[in-house]
């Protein structure tokens, strides 16, 4: 009987795991990450999928060596995850911005994870963005540069067009093309109408460029498309407070942002905090 229960108590702990994650990603999705962690804390038997879901809630919460630590075990126990090695890269990146002396280091060590998360898997899209992000804006010291942002951006043109007319556009932005940039922020808009996302790149790219009155017609158009998607409410806020514009509207929106419920893919309630205080609250 004792060994009977040993047995069961082995079988328990061994299905506790993917349970106990699955409740923690739930929180996490929510961006309670502390709540995720302690959830967490709680599986004695810890695997690769523990590990990664970790890692995500510290560099959520800005705690970037422990997140390194964690993406590191995560890969140790499959090696073969392109997830895990994107959040790595991400976490590098992190490191290398807050970074003075080991900047390069870090930053090359974001570069190599971005490459084998793609390589790992070519249909990782978020992987994909990141190395194209990171060819356009580092450094040619750093391993980025305009020629291999472009050869990230021809990868996805058959795949995913809308995506691929505006890493173009970015690449136009960055050569001083501003015509070509809106051409292709309008083209990518075009290919994918319901996405209010699209619609509020252009929003933003033309009030950057003085068109203040077009940009406020597109984030309407925008809100319509996604009358529950947060993420509006903070870009329109952003861009109103950079261009030093509709004071209490932007902090309005950026009030209403903060009750909202958020997701990780959504910008930090630390970043609208942070804009509150720039518009003077």
């Amino acid at each position: 009987m004792r060994i009977l229960a040993g047995i069961l108590v082995l079988v328990a702990l061994a299905a506790a795991s993917p349970d106990l994650v699955n409740r923690a990603a739930e929180l996490y999705q929510r961006t309670e990450y502390k709540d995720s962690l302690q959830i967490l804390a709680q599986d004695h038997s810890p695997d690769a999928s523990n590990y990664l879901l970790s890692g995500k809630n510290y560099f959520m919460l800005g705690d970037y060596k422990k997140a390194t630590e964690l993406f590191e075990k995560a890969l140790a126990s499959s090696p073969n995850s392109s997830e895990a090695e994107l959040w790595l890269g991400r976490t590098w990146g992190r490191r290398a911005e807050t970074s003075s002396l080991m900047a390069v280091v870090y930053a090359g060590r974001t570069r190599q994870c971005f490459e084998k998360a793609v390589a790992m898997d070519p249909h990782n899209r978020e992987a994909k963005n990141d190395l194209f992000d990171f060819y356009l804006n580092a450094p040619g010291i750093m391993g980025g540069g305009t020629d291999k942002a472009e050869a990230a951006a021809k990868s996805i043109a058959n795949e995913r067009p809308p995506e691929y007319e505006f890493e173009e556009a970015q690449l136009a932005e960055k050569r001083n093309d501003y015509a070509g940039a809106e051409a292709h922020l309008r083209r990518a808009m075009e290919l994918a109408p319901q996405e209010s996302g699209r619609v509020v790149d252009l929003a933003r790219f033309l009030a950057k460029r003085g068109r203040l009155e077009e940009s406020d017609s597109l984030f309407d158009r925008a809100r319509a498309l996604g009358p529950n998607k947060p993420g509006i409410a903070f870009a329109e806020a952003r861009t109103a407070i950079e261009n030093h514009r509709h004071p209490d509207q932007a902090r309005k929106l950026l009030r209403d942002y903060l009750q909202a419920s958020l997701t990780p893919d959504d910008p930090p309630r630390q970043e609208a905090e942070k804009l509150l205080r720039r518009a003077g609250e």
